[in-house]
């Protein structure tokens, strides 16, 4: 028959019971710290017009760089929202991926701001170069301090312990750049094109990435830049017995291409828990411009809203300063470009589910670190 404890034994079970509990929570915590957050996303969204979900509906700035106005958003939303496309993004997509609500632009005005789930900073017509559309965009330094307002709102709420934890764990999408390329095109620009230039493009989105990296971020997430001499607004530049890709465009994204891609793999290396994907737009986008049919669409270098060759005169909505005119097709789900330089929302669908589906290791970012 077993003896019952002393008060001395039954005070050292409890003490090593104690001690059992105290161990194992700080393992929870040093080791896995994300358990913490299992299950719950966070997702921080920077970039340009791929991504903007109507921050530039909140500046002063031209209809050149908005889309708040009809026929944009006509197919999901049945208004326009202020997204360049008829309907969803890329990175709404990921976030209904993740489980998690339409992030809304963090400009957006309300009685109480919520950023739980992360925010969007994106703004159309923003490069990684500050002097890009200067004064008429969001640049990349303002995102950022924007960010940090969000860092500082989630640590006031929610302590430092859990809020940097939330930072820890949370993805940063981005998508930036082309607007550094396509200004030299659309404007006149005196800025030599040269391998100098891709450095700096480059370089200035690896300071914003290692600003974000030194808070706490770990996770990132890239698109590198589509094949911009494809895009109408730029086709349309040929002359009108060419009907190919602006070749001077397409190199130049080819090489800030190669430039991101030897810069992450450098960071990678250097910094302790960097973690990236890299998704290929480039290629993807092509494929679709090229082959059509293979993704059940039937137009791939028209866009459905514009006018002019290819429909590259950037007047979708009738808007804005380049003319009233526009033409509008009956079905934007057949075609790649919804306008003169966006995508329509069945082609971010498809790149969206690639994205979280396919090999680039996007999905992953997600998981504990």
């Amino acid at each position: 028959m077993a003896k019952p404890l002393g008060t001395s034994n039954f005070t050292l079970v409890l003490i090593i019971f104690l001690y059992l509990i105290t161990y194992c929570f700080h393992i929870h915590i040093v080791e896995g710290q994300c358990q913490k957050t299992k299950g719950k996303a966070f997702l921080f969204i920077f970039g340009d017009s791929f991504f903007d979900v109507g921050n530039n509906n909140y500046i002063n700035t031209t209809t050149l760089d908005q889309a708040n106005f009809e026929p944009y958003g006509e197919t999901y939303f049945k208004f326009p929202t202020g997204r360049f496309s008829d309907g969803r993004l890329i990175s709404d997509f990921i976030a209904e991926y993740a489980k998690l609500p339409l992030l809304p632009p963090f400009l957006q005005p309300t009685s109480q701001h919520s950023y739980y789930n992360g925010a969007n900073f994106a703004s159309a017509g923003a490069g990684a170069l500050v002097t890009t559309f200067q004064g008429l965009v969001i640049d990349m330094e303002t995102q950022l301090k924007n960010f940090k307002k969000v860092k500082s709102w989630l640590r006031n709420k929610l302590g430092k312990g859990k809020s940097q934890n939330i930072l820890s764990n949370a993805v940063y999408l981005f998508s930036i750049g082309s607007n550094d390329y396509l200004s030299l095109f659309v404007t006149n620009s005196s800025i030599p094109i040269s391998p100098q230039y891709q450095q700096m493009v480059v370089g200035n989105l690896t300071t914003i990435v290692q600003e974000i990296y030194k808070i706490g971020g770990r996770k990132f997430g890239f698109l590198n830049l589509g094949d911009l001499g494809c895009l109408p607004g730029l086709r349309m530049l040929n002359s009108s017995n060419k009907n190919g890709c602006l070749e001077k465009a397409s190199n130049m994204a080819k090489l800030h291409n190669v430039e991101l891609y030897n810069t992450l793999s450098k960071m990678e290396k250097q910094l302790k828990g960097f973690k990236y994907s890299l998704y290929d737009f480039n290629s993807r986008l092509r494929e679709r411009i090229d082959h059509p049919s293979k993704y059940g669409l039937k137009e791939g270098k028209i866009a459905c809203c514009g006018i002019g060759r290819f429909r590259g005169i950037h007047s979708c909505g009738g808007k804005r300063p380049v003319g009233h005119k526009f033409e509008l097709c009956q079905n934007p789900n057949m075609h790649v470009f919804w306008d003169s330089y966006h995508l329509t929302e069945t082609i971010y669908h498809q790149m969206a589910a690639e994205m979280w589906n396919g090999s680039s290791t996007f999905k992953s970012l997600f998981q504990c670190l």
